[in-house]
């Protein structure tokens, strides 16, 4: 399989888990603003869960960009990715209404812990097809980032147990961490092959 195919493999499998994750959303009952109210912890839980799912396709994309060779491993490990990335819309729908409830939201950061260790797996078995020296190599570095996001998920798994809503607090600030745009990628490409949009 070429890279390219399995980019846009990804590509159409993440559009398909936005939609199903739109589709669990309902528009309210009545016709009033004030009928909206109820359904605010469905819609942020969609908002962080689209965010996610963002960032993910965003950083998948760049990583391609840097990569010449692919392998067996690296078809395997994208599709582990692929799989967690497609739980979070049942976790979302799950938790959207139980805000505050501890299982809904461990279940909610065991998909987002599944996530980020599926990517690091796969930026691990990129580097192993990659030649020493190469772009991905130089760019990936220590990953402090994505080490740091997977602790954080840990911790809120745990704390989901005592305080929910810390636990959401968390899921929170590591996509917001992610959303500052990673500039590793970029450093690495060489000036006549711009990193596509």
């Amino acid at each position: 399989m070429s890279r390219d195919r399995l980019e846009a493999f990804s590509d159409g499998v993440l559009a398909v888990v936005i939609t199903i994750m739109v589709l669990n959303l309902h528009p309210p009952a009545g016709h009033a603003f004030t009928d909206l109210h109820p359904l605010w912890p469905k819609l942020a839980v969609y908002l962080l869960s689209f965010v996610f799912v963002a960032i993910y396709w965003n950083n998948h994309h760049h990583l391609f960009q840097v990569v010449d060779r692919i392998s067996g491993s690296v078809m395997w490990a994208n599709l582990q990715l692929l799989f967690w990335l497609s739980l979070i819309p049942a976790g979302a729908a799950w938790l959207g209404p139980h805000l505050g409830d501890a299982a809904p939201t461990v279940v909610y950061g065991i998909v987002l812990l599944g996530a980020a260790i599926a990517y690091g797996i796969l930026v691990r078995t990129l580097l192993a097809a990659q030649p020493p020296g190469s772009p991905l190599e130089r760019a990936i570095g220590r990953d402090l980032k994505g080490k740091l996001s997977v602790v954080g998920y840990v911790a809120a798994i745990v704390l989901a147990f005592v305080v929910p809503w810390l636990s959401l607090a968390i899921y929170f600030a590591v996509a917001a961490v992610w959303l500052i745009p990673d500039r590793r990628i970029e450093r690495v490409l060489p000036p006549s092959r711009p990193a596509q949009q």
